[in-house]
């Protein structure tokens, strides 16, 4: 069995969280991230050899450096996506990936699976997976449907037909997010599951459901890899949903009550986290008083006081507030888009950015002037570049520098700076064993991200 794992969402309800440049696949929870825990999972069932996760050039180090510590050959098992096509395009470049570099057989089974939901049932998972699996022998596309817990609206739904083994259905028909009339009637009649997303099929089977109901995307299978990342943007940007699933009469879904969530939205993340005797979830510096049935987050670090308050959600960052009645958790991706329309950089960054080398994070910023805090990892070294607008003073803080200033060397220890004129070459390493912190001051008429020319990177960034 090959496992494919989809990393490449936005995760936009949990902004501001969550954000378009890091999204809630790599937050972590309890310690390890959703992508980490799904990877996790599949350990338990087969060999890392066969765990690959698709996803797109600007989450690839993110990819690598969260599993890199369990799989040091995770780079072979990466897909990159050269633009979102949503599952049914990410599906076609998986199978093809997998028939030409991993001899994926023609009647193996293939699970394909979100990254960043929530299983806190896994051995009950694992059985539903082995049980599920020798109808992907006899040519069957096998849904995983979880058992609802209440008539929730932000899922869509899988109608369950006739039973043909305990637990495991005919598809009589996919369903739309409901509204909450539709989602109790579904809820009561005890014949819809949430529809979790997950699929296991073999490539023979998926192939013929594309030829038989998407020819258009059937031809695309006829590619090798290589021109299919040339040719991806063709590809109509649909579910696998709507191309195969909603039309195929080949479908069993297996009942699952594994504990399933989709950390969806703010609801559903307070569905899979402790809360006090007042039904709270409160994470970060909190204090609460004469406060009920609500959720209030913060990773900044500022207190957060919450008085006389019912049902609401109070989600702070270091430089966006979100703050909603409980219940509203689906509207919060219209606020992104409202963002994004008006081209805020919340709806798109942290202050934090994560970069292969380490990390960085923008503390000031003013006219002609920026200031960040800059993490270097041992042994890493940020690319040899230019910046046409900007010079830049660097601190070292803790750890050692060494800084390439055209073509002099220089080493920076801590509590000692070095200047950086402007349309100079140079590169910044950490040659030692711990991590180099220094603060960077950029002044300039421009100090924008994109004002920088990169002539050698070891990440092979253009």
């Amino acid at each position: 069995m090959k496992v494919v794992i989809l990393a490449g969402g936005s995760g936009t309800r949990l902004w501001p969280i969550s954000r378009e440049n890091y999204p809630k696949q790599f937050i972590k929870i309890n310690g390890e991230s959703l992508l980490l825990k799904t990877y996790k999972r599949f350990l338990k069932i087969c060999d890392k050899k066969d765990i690959y996760v698709i996803t797109n050039e600007k989450y690839r180090f993110y990819v690598f450096n969260e599993i890199s510590s369990l799989n040091d050959k995770i780079e072979n098992n990466l897909i990159l996506e050269p633009v979102g096509r949503n599952t049914s395009g990410a599906i076609i470049l998986s199978l093809v990936f997998l028939k030409e570099k991993a001899k994926l057989k023609e009647n193996e089974p293939v699970f394909v699976t979100p990254s960043d939901h929530i299983i806190i049932n896994e051995e009950k998972f694992i059985d539903s997976i082995k049980i599920s699996r020798d109808y992907c022998f006899k040519k069957k596309i096998i849904t995983f449907g979880i058992k609802p817990e209440n008539p929730h609206t932000g899922y869509g739904y899988i109608k369950a037909g006739k039973e043909i083994e305990e637990n495991i259905f005919e598809v009589e028909k996919f369903t739309e997010k409901p509204n909450l009339e539709k989602a109790k009637e579904y809820f009561k009649s005890g014949k819809y599951f949430w529809n979790s997303g997950m699929f296991m099929f073999s490539y023979e089977t998926m192939l013929k459901e594309f030829k038989k109901h998407k020819p258009s995307m059937y031809n695309y299978f006829k590619y090798d890899y290589e021109k299919l990342l040339k040719n991806f943007s063709e590809l109509e940007n649909i579910s696998i949903d709507y191309s195969i699933m909603e039309k195929t009469d080949n479908a069993l879904t297996v009942k699952s009550d594994i504990g399933w969530s989709d950390v969806g939205g703010w609801e559903s993340f307070s569905d899979i986290v402790d809360k006090d005797d007042k039904n709270n979830v409160k994470i970060g510096n909190i204090m609460e008083l004469n406060t009920k049935n609500s959720i209030v987050y913060s990773n900044s670090k500022r207190l957060i006081t919450i008085i006389d308050m019912e049902d609401i959600m109070v989600i702070d960052s270091e430089d966006a507030l979100l703050i909603a009645k409980k219940g509203s958790g689906e509207k919060v991706k219209e606020i992104v888009s409202k963002l994004k329309n008006k081209n805020k950089i919340e709806a798109v960054e942290h202050p934090t950015v994560y970069r292969p080398w380490g990390s960085y994070t923008v503390l000031e910023e003013g006219e002609r002037y920026k200031i960040k805090r800059i993490f270097v990892k041992p042994d890493h070294k940020l690319s040899r570049q230019m910046h046409y607008h900007r010079s830049e003073h660097w601190v070292v803080i803790k750890g050692t520098a060494k800084v390439i200033i055209n073509d002099r060397e220089n080493i920076v220890h801590e509590n000692e700076s070095i200047y950086v004129p402007k349309s100079t070459k140079h590169r910044l390493e950490n040659p030692g064993k711990v991590p180099l912190e220094l603060i960077e001051v950029q002044n300039g008429e421009y100090v924008g991200e994109d004002d920088i020319v990169r002539f050698d990177d070891v990440y092979g960034r253009k």
